[in-house]
């Protein structure tokens, strides 16, 4: 099975972190949270671009603390699921694409993303388009999952992903002259926090 279709899948079956229950929210929050949000460091002048919106858990506490977030996933029914979630908010806008492969006309002051990474096998490539694609002074968080298997098994299907290694992640940064100013540790993650 393939990303897009596993992320459609599981819109389908109704699997939405958004629309999660309090302790499956708080379960979420392990590999981000509120440290994760505060570390953005966001103000109402910020232009924030998120890698994986997924369903909108995380931009629902970005957006009221920003200028505008756009919001990139590669799932036709889970930007649709967002694009729902969100509609209360009128700062936020939707890209359905591979963040790899699309071409962006502006660029960003915060640029996160969680659970995310573990899907592109080209991370440093990853890594470098972040960096083009931040601000000077501009701030890049993210959460990776300690997680190293190379599926994620579903008990139906398994998803073919790329795990991430700490190590790699600190190198591709720092190679492109991004200082870790924060590097932390969730029950589930590896959180890093950058300044360009």
């Amino acid at each position: 099975m393939n990303v897009v279709t596993h992320y459609d899948k599981l819109i389908d079956d109704d699997n939405d972190p958004f629309r999660d229950p309090p302790p499956l929210r708080k379960y979420m929050d392990k590999w981000d949270g509120q440290v994760f949000i505060d570390s953005m460091r966001l103000t109402r002048t910020k232009k924030v671009l998120e890698i994986g919106i997924g369903t909108g858990r995380i931009a629902a506490k970005v957006a009221p603390l920003c200028l505008k977030v756009l919001g990139i996933d590669i799932s036709p029914k889970t930007i649709k699921r967002a694009k729902e979630n969100l509609s209360d908010f009128n700062n936020i806008e939707f890209i359905c694409a591979n963040f790899s492969d699309y071409i962006f006309d502006e660029t960003f002051d915060v640029i996160y993303s969680s659970l995310t990474m573990m899907h592109f096998e080209n991370k440093h490539q990853t890594i470098f388009k972040v960096n083009e694609l931040l601000n000077k002074n501009g701030i890049f968080c993210l959460s990776i999952d300690k997680n190293s298997s190379d599926y994620i098994d579903m008990s139906d299907y398994k998803l073919k992903i790329y795990p991430d290694n700490l190590d790699d992640m600190t190198k591709y940064i720092t190679l492109t002259g991004m200082d870790i100013i924060n590097q932390f540790e969730t029950d589930f993650a590896y959180v890093f926090i950058c300044l360009k």
